[in-house]
């Protein structure tokens, strides 16, 4: 089920926006501020963003740039009443991967988030650093070096590049990977976090899973901030 997450100020059209992509089996979170939204997205993974330019907190703007600096590739789709092209060049220059002025049809919008949806799901090498994950091949290297993985540990370390530089819980992994609920997998989840980690991050190497206690865990670009 795709994941969603929705920034905008206009709490009828909030409310109407969530109510149609979960009646499209979009799983759907919604944020009315835009310092909330930012940190939502900044620290969930989330399959595409929907963001309004206009709000109070942070501004669209403000926040894509955010997130892009962050390293954060989540699919965003800009949905606002700035229609002149000086504005649409802005949002796409500052990492936006669509553009839809309102009033839009809710067809239009639901056509334009299978694309970036689709366009997300062609990619088929993930990376961090250098860390390499071939998916198709489903071969793993770091700085060249081929890492063996057993097929749940390719899974688990996918899973992680796929939602890197953001925080991945423990349900999440339960729930994705796993596909059972976090409580039933007892300490399976953290053995086998331990095990990717003694496999990709070889002595010498920069440690890119980092645990966040009581939160989850974290696979990052760059080394934690103090």
């Amino acid at each position: 089920m795709p994941r969603v997450l929705i920034v905008e100020d206009e709490r009828k059209l909030l409310r109407s926006l969530e109510r149609g992509l979960q009646a499209e089996g979009y799983d759907v979170v919604g944020a009315a501020r835009g310092d909330t939204g930012y940190e939502l997205a900044a620290a969930q993974p989330f399959d595409c963003l929907i963001l309004d330019l206009m709000l109070p907190g942070l501004d669209g703007l403000q926040i894509l740039t955010g997130l892009r600096q962050r390293g954060v590739a989540t699919p965003v789709l800009i949905l606002t009443a700035r229609d002149a092209v000086e504005d649409r060049v802005t949002g796409l220059d500052a990492g936006a991967d669509d553009y839809l002025v309102k009033p839009f049809a809710l067809a239009e919008l639901l056509a334009r988030l299978r694309v970036l949806l689709r366009r997300g799901e062609r990619e088929t090498v993930l990376r961090a650093g250098d860390l390499e994950a071939d998916l198709l091949n489903r071969r793993v290297s770091r700085g060249g070096a081929e890492v063996v993985l057993r097929p749940r540990e390719f899974e688990l370390l996918a899973y992680l590049l796929r939602h890197k530089n953001g925080i991945v819980t423990r349900d999440m992994l339960g729930r994705d990977v796993w596909k059972e609920p976090a409580h039933a997998l007892t300490n399976v989840i953290d053995v086998y976090i331990n095990l990717l980690r003694r496999k990709v991050e070889a002595p010498g190497r920069r440690p890119l899973i980092h645990t966040l206690r009581g939160v989850g865990y974290s696979l990052r670009d760059e080394p934690p901030c103090d």
